[in-house]
């Protein structure tokens, strides 16, 4: 896979796990959703009044289009795997920003998605 597609990819990564961040932290000002009507609407309208929510949309939205591009250049196959490192940016950021702990356990399996996603990329 050529640099400058591996970055699109990884760009469109990033975006997605960017996305979910923001998803994460904008349920904290509508608190726990149920499935109840009155919850659902509460929330909804709780979350379109919040910033960080349609920021979040954005980002997901972007990371589809830029996704989309680099899929238009490489085997599915080469480039699905990648997704996976989506699970390590949203780990390390849900730590870093959201207080989140990472567990040993959790620590290795990290490691084992970015060794299988090294293997991958270079196939």
């Amino acid at each position: 896979m050529k640099t400058p597609v591996l970055l699109l990819l990884l760009l469109g990564v990033f975006l997605n796990a960017l996305a979910q961040l923001g998803l994460k932290s904008a349920t904290a000002t509508s608190g726990a959703i149920t499935l109840e009507r009155s919850s659902l609407i509460a929330a909804a309208g709780t979350l379109l009044s919040t910033p960080v929510f349609w920021a979040a949309l954005a980002a997901y939205g972007l990371s589809v289009i830029v996704w989309v591009i680099g899929l238009s250049r490489v085997p599915v196959s080469q480039a699905y795997p990648l997704l996976s490192l989506g699970y390590v940016l949203t780990a390390l950021g849900a730590w870093a920003m959201l207080g989140e702990t990472l567990s040993m356990q959790r620590i290795a399996g990290i490691a084992v998605i970015i060794v299988g996603v090294f293997l991958v990329s270079r196939s």
